[in-house]
């Protein structure tokens, strides 16, 4: 027999959270045909003696709705072997939309995620207006991995209600039939579900809550019992984080996801400090699910944060009139002219004028806030944060930052730790990641461009979790599960995540020794110049997508087939 392509001498880690096991892998029309002892020859083989074949990962929240219209790559997912993407989370996105409020999405999208407008501007062609023309449009592009997509809420609630739903006004009954009405056309052509927000920190970038933040229950309640009427799908939701009544209003999409009968997953962070809330959100999910529901806790497995600099959209100064007289200057003159003792003593004795960016507050949380060197330390010692450097020193912590920027000529970074973090230290990410109700995600990857740079989880969890970490190490085969079949299964796409006969042919060839995270870069290769951070990792040998490599030792090839996903899809038989 002749197959298109055979892994072969490889130690299997199959996705399932079994013990990995010797073995060769046979592909052939973009499935896995063989698993085991493969006679035959391939029309290409990979020696995979003492390397690990796992299946693709799928990453459930991602923002690539621009970035998949623009680039044939989805990087820097598609680098840390991500062969599936979903994205449209948050409730933010492109789709639907009359030509009348481009300005209004891309005013959400900058504020929610970071992306500059002159990108999307330049990016976006607009050859739709509806969710099912902008699915189309996806379509027609190829590129290295799957895509998938849900309804986003704010730009459905604008297309709908117009100004009144970009001010926030209560829908009438007549909105909520037209939003269940285009939920379940969504969904008809190839939507995953629906995503909604509620957070108080996203904001549009003039400053206003974003469409869905005061949405009410009988709105989300429409939407999902659209999703219902086409056949079902998840709901993607991020709750206020921030306020007063946490469990409340998670308790709301909780409720609704239990009348309609759909799936949920919500975005949880653990506090640094303080109350443990999200014990409490666990202690829902488990009820819920005990009363049939079928709930997930989305989290992140190292710390939620920024990365700033001077090169980033943020750092500890970027609100001082004094720095600010210095920004447009080109990194090397900025640099300069800041370690002039004048300019230093200036910009140390400023104060912050206006709050800029909403994630701007943390800038200066001098405990949370540390180096950020090559490689990368996502859990660093709480003896190296800016506060116990300032201190060792004799020097304010501002002082500490302001010369820690400078490192490198300037292009030195500083990791803030927003959350996930608790006492110093990721064990209770530890703790949540095995549990059943918990999925990984959050890494944000085609967003937050200049403060971001988190897709690159997948190759953090195989270095840290399952070979790095001095206690609490996690396996290899439940990392790759975490990494496969849970998230797959959560999004509904059953057809992929294992290495087995008849699955789709979407696989990772990794030398786990050799494994290693790069510290992020600064690249200018977005629409009209603009930046983003991007993430290298050496390590992966060869990732595949549909059968064809798309990637061989860390370098792209020309192979592009990449698809969009319409729909949840069933598992094979």
């Amino acid at each position: 027999m002749t197959h298109d392509l055979v892994i072969r001498n490889g130690t299997i880690v199959d996705g399932s959270g079994e013990e990995p096991y010797d073995g060769d892998v046979a592909v052939t029309d973009g499935v896995i045909t063989a698993v085991g002892t493969v006679p035959g020859s391939g029309s290409r083989d990979i020696d995979a003696t003492g390397l690990l074949v796992t299946p693709g990962f799928v990453d459930l929240h991602t923002h690539y709705d621009g970035q998949a219209i623009w680039s044939d790559r989805m990087t820097p997912s598609s680098a840390h072997g991500v062969t599936t993407a979903v994205m449209g989370n948050c409730g933010v996105g492109f789709a639907p939309c009359r030509p009348a409020d481009h300005e209004t999405l891309v005013d959400v999208m900058a504020g929610v995620e970071d992306i500059p407008g002159v990108v999307m501007v330049d990016g976006l062609p607009w050859t739709w207006e509806t969710f099912p023309e902008f699915l189309d449009a996806l379509d027609a592009r190829r590129r290295d991995i799957d895509v998938a997509a849900f309804l986003p809420h704010s730009p459905l609630r604008v297309y709908v209600m117009g100004r009144r739903g970009v001010d926030r006004e209560p829908a009438t009954a007549e909105d909520l039939a037209q939003m269940r009405k285009l939920a379940a056309e969504a969904v008809e052509v190839g939507a995953l579900g629906f995503a909604s927000s509620r957070l108080t920190i996203h904001k549009t970038e003039s400053g206003q809550p974003i469409p869905s933040y005061e949405a009410g229950h009988d709105e989300i309640e429409a939407i999902a019992l659209g999703v219902k009427d086409a056949g079902g799908g998840l709901i993607q939701f991020v709750p206020d984080l921030l306020a007063a009544d946490y469990e409340g209003a998670l308790q709301a999409v909780f409720d609704v996801a239990a009348d309609v009968g759909l799936p949920v997953t919500f975005t949880l962070a653990i506090g640094n400090a303080g109350p443990a809330l999200h014990l409490d959100a666990l202690r829902m999910v488990e009820k819920a699910n005990t009363d049939g529901g079928q709930i997930t806790a989305q989290i992140f497995p190292r710390p939620i944060g920024l990365v700033i600099g001077l090169q980033l959209s943020g750092n500890p100064f970027i609100t001082y009139p004094s720095y600010r007289a210095l920004e447009g200057l080109p990194l090397a003159e900025r640099v300069t002219q800041m370690r002039k003792p004048e300019v230093r003593e200036r910009i140390l004795n400023d104060s912050p004028a206006g709050d800029g960016h909403p994630l701007m507050f943390a800038v200066q949380a001098w405990d949370y806030i540390f180096p950020l060197g090559d490689p990368p330390n996502y859990e660093p010692d709480p003896s190296d944060s800016i506060a116990a450097r300032a201190a060792a020193r004799g020097v304010s912590p501002a002082e500490e930052a302001y010369d820690r920027l400078l490192d490198d000529d300037g292009r030195a970074m500083l990791l803030v730790t927003l959350a996930n973090f608790r006492d110093g230290s990721l064990d209770t990410v530890a703790d949540l990641i095995r549990r059943d109700d918990v999925v990984l995600g959050l890494g944000d990857g085609g967003a937050h461009y200049g403060m971001i740079c988190d897709a690159s989880f997948p190759t953090y969890m195989l270095t840290h979790w399952a070979r790095d970490r001095a206690t609490g190490r996690l396996g290899v085969a439940e990392v790759v599960r975490e990494l496969t079949t849970v998230p797959a299964r959560v999004a509904g796409l059953a057809d992929r995540g294992r290495i087995a006969v008849g699955y789709k042919a979407d696989l990772n060839v990794i030398d786990h020794d050799a494994l290693r995270l790069h510290k992020p870069t600064v690249a200018h290769d977005l629409p009209a110049g603009g930046r983003r951070l991007d993430q290298a990792a050496d390590g992966y040998v060869a990732t595949i997508v549909s059968g064809e490599i798309i990637a061989e030792r860390g370098k792209p090839t020309a192979a592009r087939p990449g698809k969009l996903i319409r729909g949840r899809q069933p598992a094979p038989n």
